[in-house]
C-alpha cells in the first residue's frame, strides 16, 4: 500500500480518539473554549516553525485555517448535543461532499471509482448513524463540519505540494489559535472568568487535543496529501467513525448494533475500493 495511505489511516486513527475526549470536554466547556485552548497548545508547540515560514504559506495558512476552525468549532459545537459516535459519523459525510465540492469549486473530474467507494462508505455511514438519537441543533451543526472539512480537504490536496510540511501545519495551527482565541473573547468576561475552574478537569484531553490529534497530525496530514488525491483522502477518512466507535465504547461505554458493525464493515471495504488496482497484465512475445 502507498505509505501516504499508511500515513492517512494514522492520521485518522488519532482523530478517532478525538471524539470521546472532545464529548467529556464538552460538559464544562464550550466548543469554541475547547478549539481556542486546543490550539494554543498546539500553537506554542509549532510556534518557531510558524515564525521562520515564508508569506506564501501564510496566505494559504490562513485559508486553510479558516475553513479548519469552521470544521473543529461546529464539531465541539455539535458534540454538546449529539453522541460521539453520531458526531463521526455525520463528520464523515465529507466522503461524499468532496468530489462535489470539488467539482463544484474546481471544476475537477469525478472518477466513477472514487465516487464508487464514497458512495459505498456513506452507506456504512448511514447504516452506523442509525445507532444514535438524532438533534437538529447538533445535527445540522456537525453538518456543517463536515463541509467545511470537505473545503478543507480539496484545499490541502491543491496547495500542500507547494510548501514545506511543517512551515504549512505550523502557519494555519497559530492563525487557528489567533481566530479561536479572539472568538472566545468576544463570549464575555464573565465566561472568561469561569474558564480556568471549567478547564481544569479537561486539561490532560486538551493537551492531548493540542500536541497529538492537531500539531503532529496535521503536520502528518501535510505529508500524506502530497501524493493522495482529496477524493481517495476523503475517503479515507471515512474510517474515522469506525475508530470513533471503538474508542467511545472502551471510554464511554456507547455501543453499536448490528446496523452500525454492518456499517463499519462497509466503510472499510470502502478504503480498500478506493485503493484496489488491478494486477497488470505480462506482455506477450514471440506469438505466445
Amino acid at each position: 500500500m502507498n505509505p501516504s495511505v499508511l500515513l492517512l489511516l494514522l492520521v485518522t486513527l488519532v482523530w478517532g480518539t478525538t471524539f470521546p475526549l472532545l464529548k467529556s470536554a464538552s460538559a464544562t466547556l464550550s466548543g469554541i473554549e475547547i478549539s481556542a485552548l486546543r490550539f494554543f497548545v498546539a500553537g506554542l508547540a509549532v510556534l518557531t516553525f510558524a515564525l521562520k515560514a515564508p508569506r506564501a504559506a501564510w496566505r494559504d495558512g490562513a485559508m486553510l485555517g479558516a475553513a479548519a476552525l469552521v470544521s473543529y468549532v461546529s464539531q465541539a459545537f455539535g458534540l454538546e448535543h449529539i453522541s460521539s459516535n453520531r458526531s463521526a459519523f455525520l463528520t464523515s459525510l465529507n466522503v461524499l461532499m468532496v468530489p462535489f465540492v470539488g467539482w463544484l469549486l474546481f471544476r475537477g473530474r469525478i472518477g466513477w471509482q472514487v465516487l464508487g467507494a464514497a458512495t459505498l462508505a456513506c452507506c456504512g455511514i448511514a447504516l452506523m448513524s442509525w445507532e444514535g438519537g438524532g438533534n437538529w441543533l447538533g445535527d445540522g451543526a456537525t453538518l456543517l463540519c463536515a463541509l467545511a472539512y470537505a473545503v478543507y480537504t480539496l484545499l490541502l490536496s491543491r496547495v500542500a505540494r507547494h510548501h514545506e510540511a511543517r512551515a504549512l501545519a505550523a502557519t494555519q495551527i497559530v492563525l487557528m489559535a489567533l481566530f479561536a482565541g479572539l472568538a472566545m473573547l468576544a463570549g464575555g468576561s464573565e465566561r472568561l472568568a469561569s474558564l480556568p475552574a471549567r478547564a481544569e478537569p479537561a486539561w490532560a484531553a486538551i493537551v492531548y487535543l493540542g500536541l497529538v490529534a492537531t500539531a503532529a497530525m496535521l503536520f502528518l496530514q501535510a505529508i500524506g496529501q502530497r501524493h493522495v488525491s482529496a477524493e481517495k483522502a476523503a475517503v479515507i477518512y471515512a474510517l474515522e467513525p469506525v475508530f470513533a466507535a471503538l474508542f467511545g465504547w472502551l471510554w464511554l461505554g456507547e455501543v453499536l448494533g448490528l446496523r452500525g458493525a454492518v456499517g463499519g464493515a462497509l466503510v472499510v471495504l470502502a478504503v480498500v475500493v478506493s485503493e484496489w488496482r488491478p494486477a497488470p497484465q505480462p506482455a506477450l512475445h514471440g506469438g505466445q
